[in-house]
């Protein structure tokens, strides 16, 4: 059963492209979905996971505080809850993230979003990692309908977002997020509909599938 990941750029249409390809084959996708796991197994916020899980900065004193509010079982990974002072939360998000990924990469069939699953998962076999791009006038577009924001603030976030991704990758994994060696499939989303990259996608996924003997 395929894997399929996608990293992106902000506001080339990953989450979009990613429905489509998991209604075509009957996957899951793991967006917002993986977030909200591994909020669930710390007992955290989903919005303070989703703000740290791509970012390679330590967390703010609000997620310490939020940790030291644990109760003993919380959470798988909690076992026994840690009350060393030292302990980094920041590493403890990535080492369940990575956990989640690896679970929900078991059986197959699955449409994974960011989060570096092309590298984590990279040595098994049914893996086609995907890389989507547009050019940028056209993801500032695209992104000031999605948020409403003013020119200037889409570029500011659209340039954190990017760079915090890039930064995540080449930390925990030691490799260039744009290199396009990296990837069995790179789509140019400002020059053709999500629809078309994701049968781009689904016609890949089905030339990697093995030849029935």
């Amino acid at each position: 059963m395929p894997i399929v990941t996608i990293s992106r750029q902000f506001g080339a249409g990953g989450s979009s492209v990613a429905a489509l390809v998991a209604a075509e084959i009957g996957a899951e996708v793991v967006d917002k979905k993986l977030i909200e796991e591994v909020a669930s197994r710390l007992a955290l916020k989903p919005s303070d996971v989703e703000a740290e899980s791509e970012r390679p900065r330590t967390l703010l004193e609000r997620l310490v505080r939020s940790f030291s509010a644990l109760e003993p079982g919380m959470g798988a990974g909690w076992t026994p809850p840690y009350p060393d002072p030292l302990f980094d939360p920041h590493k403890e998000i990535i080492a369940l993230t990575e956990q989640v990924i690896r679970e929900v990469a078991v059986g197959g069939n699955v449409v994974i979003v960011g989060r570096g699953a092309g590298f984590l998962l990279k040595d098994r076999p049914e893996l086609f990692r995907v890389f989507l791009r547009a050019p940028h006038d056209v993801r500032i577009k695209t992104l000031m309908s999605r948020f409403g924001l003013s020119e200037g603030e889409t570029k500011r976030k659209m340039h954190e977002t990017d760079a915090n991704r890039a930064a995540y990758i080449k930390q925990l994994y030691g490799h260039d997020w744009c290199d396009v060696d990296e990837y069995d499939l790179i789509v140019n989303t400002g020059r053709i509909s999500y629809e078309a990259a994701a049968q781009m996608i689904l016609r890949g996924v089905r030339e990697l599938a093995p030849t029935p003997a």
